[in-house]
């Protein structure tokens, strides 16, 4: 879980994650999903914050039933597929659900 605290000092980050939800056509339900998936995640390294971010996405939409593709993802948060790629089973895992074996 979070404190309120990190939503405001992160609160670049969630922008960027509601314009790329944004982008991806994404319903609020699961932007809300990728937001508090985000700041129950996020790194204490500026530099890991974009891969973390686009991982909360594809991790989002695919709980929400909205899946999107990892290329889609890393397009909309300006970061590389393998960013997504690396970066969305652990938080799947952590947020209870078992990752797809596709």
């Amino acid at each position: 879980m979070y404190r309120a605290s990190d939503r405001v000092e992160n609160d670049e980050w969630v922008e960027r994650l509601e314009a790329a939800a944004d982008e991806l056509d994404l319903d609020e339900e699961t932007r809300s999903t990728a937001v508090d998936l985000f700041l129950t995640h996020v790194p204490e390294a500026e530099r890991s914050k974009p891969a973390t971010a686009a991982a909360s996405l594809y991790a989002a939409a695919l709980i929400g039933g909205e899946e999107r593709s990892q290329s889609a993802v890393a397009e909309a948060m300006d970061v590389t597929r393998l960013s997504v790629q690396g970066g969305w089973k652990p938080i799947l895992e952590s947020a209870g659900f078992r990752p797809p074996t596709w």
